[in-house]
């Protein structure tokens, strides 16, 4: 087996599966149909089909393919080979390693799972490792060994590949109940310790790379500083690096710059270190002799396909300037886990743009081959892959001349903005006039948008994509699941009720197939969560809107009822951060053309009669720069497009936003100044750790924490609604607190939602009263 780093080589892969065969499994895993033998023996199964399949897309050296797999999240992954399970998951003993596993994700009956958020700035969500004093750390599971002794029998040289130590600890939150002061940080050497022993038995097993996963280097936003993260990589690699029989050490920093801290792990005995080229920059190579620098030139979090010849000449020109003994390889800039599997599957005759979408995308297995590519132009010159420059470069061209990527009204509608449209005036006169044509009780109630999508539901609206099912039988089905929406909340006593949003496929894909300069994928698969899977949209051009998209529903649903029903939109932030887009104009001047087609739909909506229009921005903390100088412009932008969507309607309108699983009390300030009259957030699964920030902040409007974690199975009882809602009206005065969950109920079933909601509405109301008599 070959010690040299491979030429070419990945961050990581997707792992859900060309077809989503693991999302199927574990869910099946999950509902009882197979067992944790059967689950393993697919997955399996899968693993080696990818490995088969990256060979042939040409990494062929040992060690450049990436064991990056994992049934549910990388993270969770790094808590068991730790054994680092919270105090409430050691006495729930499972039958299977498999089962004690899901069981940290999901929770199961009282016991809740870990916290979930944001996996840096992507779509993507990690477990929250939960750390005390007394937390068991350890070498407690050694699934890294078995995996790569898995592929080396069935021929493969594969790299292990593991969250790092030091982003572990860094993105892990203090337990419950720890101390007030307590920081996981601090045991950093016991989590150091456990990977020695690792690195050991991977020597054993005859591995000779393995990689680590460092991308906490990048941010600022993890509570160190740029000093104390390099003094924590020199203490943690050059310890690693002392292990005396070990495999080699690349140590990668995806989704920003790290330059300082890059500088400091060339200091220590890690012979590989990987560098994002494409978010970051290049540190100094002085201190690089006798390493591996691996260039992450091709973009992993984009469909794009690269300009080929500018990149070969970048890398060309790096190469010639590297000093002697320091060897360069060609990679992606990140784990390919954030883009599709294959254009190749794609078809495209229903799509705007037909064939250039195959000549201008490229997803994972189609970036594998730029890189292979570079690797081959850079050692054997660009003659030896012509074709592949030659397709790259007519990609270029017919993407910058194509009809509907520049529309000179659409420029000028954005270059003529002036502050007047980003302003609805006071929010005291707002809020009268909405009381007055609102009369909500103390503590509304509400949801945040969707309801279950049942079988039936997805079955007719998949058949009446394929043409299966005319539009009036189409109509017939979707109206008839809203009025059984409806009913269902009245029923239940809710006071703001929403229409479900049967018709919507995806929160962001909906409005992409009605917005012209958008296009979607039929099997562009992401994994968003565990198996949650999302098919980011395309936006590809200038964005215009040529007819309303929800009024139909939204006013249908109100005319079934006396309460009021909010509309239901999407906002410019969060579709932006949901889809895949266009590179070639400022992201700023991109959001507002976004916020100008939901600015139309909003007023035709108030025009309508819809009294509370919801525009949800759930991503607004998900693109947060990973750098505090890049911060300030974000929020800018972000939070202006917002603004310019929302204020073209009248005060007695009242707009609401939504936000999920992030981390709040960074951009705080800027939901503040998104001026939203109604905020609803997650709240449930972090246990109301939003609330001292609110607080702190002075938030003068309405907020709704959630108070039901809809991305659990467990039905949360009465009581510990009650309480988190207690706990909410204590921060916030209870004439501003709203009751909901914390996010849309799309991917539970009716039997939970039912159940979940209706002791929502008990603990409302047990609180109201407990108010009423206080």
């Amino acid at each position: 087996m070959s010690t040299t780093f491979p030429a070419s080589t990945i961050v990581g892969y997707p792992r859900i599966g060309a077809n989503r065969e693991l999302k199927r499994a574990v869910e099946s895993f999950w509902a009882g149909r197979i067992n944790s033998d059967e689950l393993e023996t697919i997955a399996t199964n899968l693993r080696i089909d990818t490995y088969q399949r990256l060979k042939e897309l040409g990494l062929t050296e040992d060690s450049a393919i990436p064991a990056s797999f994992s049934y549910y999240d990388q993270v969770l992954d790094a808590t068991f080979l730790l054994g680092a399970f919270p105090q409430r998951f050691r006495a729930q003993q499972k039958n299977t390693e498999l089962e004690q596993y899901f069981l940290l994700a999901r929770g199961e009956g009282a016991v809740a799972p870990l916290e979930m958020t944001k996996w840096f700035n992507t779509n993507y969500h990690y477990l929250v490792p939960e750390i005390a004093p007394d937390t068991p750390i350890s070498y407690a599971s050694n699934w890294p060994v078995q995996r790569f002794l898995e592929a080396k029998e069935a021929g493969f040289i594969v790299r292990p590949t593991i969250v790092g130590p030091l982003t572990y600890l860094l993105l892990s939150k203090p337990a419950a109940d720890a101390p007030q002061d307590f920081q996981p940080v601090s045991r950093l050497d016991d989590v150091v310790n456990a990977y020695e022993a690792l690195l050991a038995d991977l020597a054993e097993a005859g591995v000779p790379w393995v990689q680590f996963d460092e991308p906490a280097l990048t941010s600022d936003n993890l509570g160190v500083s740029v000093e104390q993260a390099c003094d924590f990589v020199r203490h943690t690699y050059d310890r690693l690096g002392a292990v005396a029989t070990r495999p080699h050490i690349v140590v990668t920093t995806p989704y920003g710059e790290a330059r300082l801290a890059v500088e400091a792990l060339a200091h220590t005995p890690v012979e590989a270190i990987h560098v994002d080229a494409v978010a970051g920059q290049y540190p100094s190579f002085a201190d690089f002799a006798g390493k591996t620098l691996v260039a992450g030139v091709i973009n992993g979090r984009n469909i794009w396909r690269s300009d080929l010849r500018a990149t070969l000449e970048s890398v060309r020109t790096l190469r010639d300037e590297l000093p002697a003994g320091v060897a360069l390889s060609v990679s992606t800039s990140t784990s390919l886990q954030h883009v599709p599997y294959t254009t190749s599957v794609e078809k495209w005759e229903d799509a705007t743009l037909d064939h250039h979408l195959h000549l201008w995308l490229a997803f994972a297995e189609e970036k594998v081959r730029e890189v292979v590519a570079l690797a081959q132009g850079l050692h054997e010159g660009p003659q030896a892959i012509a074709e592949d420059l030659d397709i790259a470069d007519q990609a270029q061209h017919t993407r910058a001349s194509a009809p509907g990527v520049h529309k000179v009204d659409v420029r000028a509608r954005v270059e003529s903005l002036n502050e007047k449209d980003r302003d609805r005036g006071a929010y005291d006169v707002r809020r009268e006039a909405q009381e007055k044509r609102l009369n909500l009780r103390l503590l509304p109630s509400t949801t945040i948008g969707s309801f279950p999508q049942t079988v039936e539901i997805r079955q007719a609206r998949a058949a009446h994509a394929r043409h299966e099912l005319d539009d009036a039988a189409y109509q017939k089905a979707m109206r008839d699941e809203v009025t059984r929406v409806i009913r269902l909340q009245e029923e239940l006593d809710i006071d703001v009720l929403v229409h479900g949003e049967p018709e919507r496929n995806d929160m962001v894909q909906y409005f992409a197939e009605l917005l012209d300069g958008f296009d979607v994928t039929r099997n562009g698969w992401v994994q968003s969560y565990g198996s949650r899977c999302t098919r980011p949209s395309i936006l590809w051009g200038d964005v215009t809107r040529s007819a309303p998209m929800t009024v139909q529903w939204s006013t249908f649903a109100q005319s079934l009822t006396d309460r009021p029903v909010k509309g239901m939109l999407t906002g410019p932030v969060t579709i932006l951060a949901w889809s895949f887009v266009r590179e070639d104009l400022p992201i700023a001047h991109v959001a507002d053309q976004v916020a100008f087609a939901l600015r139309d739909e909003v007023r035709d909506l108030e025009e309508a009669g819809i009294a509370i229009i919801q525009v949800d921005e759930p991503a607004l903390r998900e693109l947060l720069p990973l750098r505090h100088a890049e911060q300030e412009e974000y929020l800018r932008w972000s939070v202006n497009s917002f603004r310019l969507a929302t204020s073209g309607v009248r005060p007695d309108t009242q707009i609401h936003t939504h936000l999920c699983y992030s981390e709040f009390g960074e951009v705080i300030d800027a939901i503040d100044a998104l001026d939203a009259d109604v905020t609803s957030l997650e709240a449930a699964r972090s246990h109301m750790e939003v609330l001292p920030a609110v607080e702190a902040t002075g938030f003068e409007r309405q907020i709704g924490p959630g108070i039901y974690d809809i991305h659990s199975p467990r039905v949360p009882t009465v009581e510990e609604l009650t309480e988190l809602l207690r706990e909410a009206v204590q921060a916030v005065p209870a004439e501003r607190v709203w009751v909901n969950p914390d996010c849309g109920l799309k991917t539970r079933n009716y039997e939970q939602v039912i159940a979940s909601l209706t002791h929502m509405v008990e603990a409302g109301k047990a609180v109201r009263e407990s108010l009423a008599n206080s």
